[in-house]
């Protein structure tokens, strides 16, 4: 199996739910797994990102949102292993339970430190003591278990090294990642169909479910119809439907990539869309696919999971882009040109939170998409002189990624800053 085919694999993931309430519940469904008795107290310590991501995001089988209903829910319900789909099996009565949790001052949920590095420690306290889990890096990637005091289980933690070494996929251009999409054996990426199967269930639970209000409009501007003769607004309407519902709660998992279900959703369902509506076949959608979410963990590398900026739109929206080039037969030039495109207009896009704004953002990151393949297959493009573009689509990805980290870690302040005020 080729490195990349790997990397993608491993990369994939179900998520039920915004992943970071589902990495909440999970560390501390993970934490009352090691106790006995009653729960008296939940304390979260979170990084920014996650602090932000989950603050007013919707919970699988919960009327409830944020921080502190998901670490409830994570001890009254959580099944830690069911990793990021913990909380799949939620009663009325564990959300009443939870409920008289959270009413009670039991749960409190800090802020740790502004980073777009993941971090999530989860302390829980019962009649039989305390453990204590910590999360690091990725939203399942625990790193430490403490009970009672005592480490029952130690993770390897990148600490010093971690900024000089070399993500792999760093070590390919754009060529030769696009190389890599065109020729792997297309047997060895069929399970991305899993994607596109988790991904359009949850579409359809977005256009059925009564929560929902952007999935009927974005139906309505459709013609009514789920595929029509418009690549663009069918796009909208698949992706941006199933981001709604994934944003609200909805019971209903995403095939997550870099750690979230929305980057999974723009990477994946506006290029099933073209490929329903232009009758192209499976293969031509899975090698552009793969080469959608390389080019979008390109640019994560450097952004870093949890940020300040939209990377659903940036960089989920960019390597979606660059597929979109693949399936209307474009060259890698052309993907070039379309990630200055997209680097010139979306990059700087804040993310202020998992909410139903998400939704808006997918739809702009769409549009920005499809507006981006058209003007640069026609060979219209911002040139390399101008702003944050780079003399190669290498530096420009990595110039995109500097907007987020380091270059916007004070606007991450600002922005929990507003919302704590609310």
């Amino acid at each position: 199996m080729h490195e990349l085919t790997e990397l993608i694999k491993n990369d994939m993931k179900p998520a039920l739910g915004v992943t970071e309430p589902g990495a909440i519940a999970f560390a501390v469904s993970t934490a009352r797994s090691y106790l006995k008795g009653d729960v008296k107290k939940i304390l979260l310590k979170l990084n920014s990102g996650m602090y932000k991501n989950a603050y007013t995001c919707g919970i699988p089988g919960s009327s409830h949102v944020g921080n502190l209903y998901a670490a409830a829910l994570g001890a009254v319900a959580g099944v830690p292993e069911k990793g990021l789909e913990s909380l799949a099996d939620v009663t009325e009565a564990d959300n009443e339970a939870a409920e008289k949790m959270v009413a009670a001052g039991m749960v409190e949920a800090q802020m740790s430190e502004i980073t777009s590095r993941i971090f999530i420690e989860a302390s829980v306290e019962t009649e039989s003591g305390e453990a204590v889990v910590t999360i690091r890096d990725s939203h399942t990637n625990i790193v430490r278990i403490a009970v009672n005091g005592e480490v029952v289980f130690s993770g390897e933690e990148k600490r010093g090294n971690e900024a000089v070494e070399k993500p792999l996929i760093h070590s390919y251009t754009l060529e030769q990642i696009y190389e890599y999409s065109s020729t792997v054996d297309v047997e060895e990426i069929r399970f991305i169909m899993d994607a596109f199967q988790m991904n359009y269930e949850l579409f359809e639970e977005g256009l059925e479910n009564p929560r929902t209000t952007y999935a009927r409009y974005l139906l309505k501007k459709n013609g009514g119809e789920i595929f029509s003769e418009d690549e663009q607004k069918t796009a909208s309407l698949l992706c941006n439907a199933a981001i709604e519902a994934r944003v609200i709660g909805l019971d209903k998992p995403a095939m997550s990539i870099t750690g979230s279900g929305a980057h999974g959703i723009i990477a994946t369902l506006p290029l099933y869309a073209v490929a329903k509506v232009k009758g192209l076949p499976d293969e031509k959608l899975l090698r552009a696919t793969a080469l959608s979410y390389l080019v979008c963990m390109y640019i994560k590398e450097y952004s870093g999971k949890l940020s300040a900026f939209c990377g659903c739109g940036i960089a989920a929206g960019t390597g979606m882009a660059c597929g979109l080039v693949y399936l209307k037969d474009g060259t890698v030039d052309m993907m070039a040109k379309t990630i200055n495109n997209m680097a010139s207009s979306l990059t700087g896009m804040i993310c202020d939170g998992g909410n139903k704004g998400c939704t808006m953002k997918g739809v702009v990151a769409v549009d920005a998409a499809f507006q981006s393949v058209d003007f640069a297959m026609q060979g219209v493009f911002i040139d390399n002189v101008h702003g944050i573009n780079g003399m190669t689509p290498e530096e420009t990805m990595h110039n995109m990624g500097l907007i987020a980290s380091p270059g916007m870690v004070e606007t991450e302040g600002v922005i929990v800053g507003i919302m704590r005020e609310k």
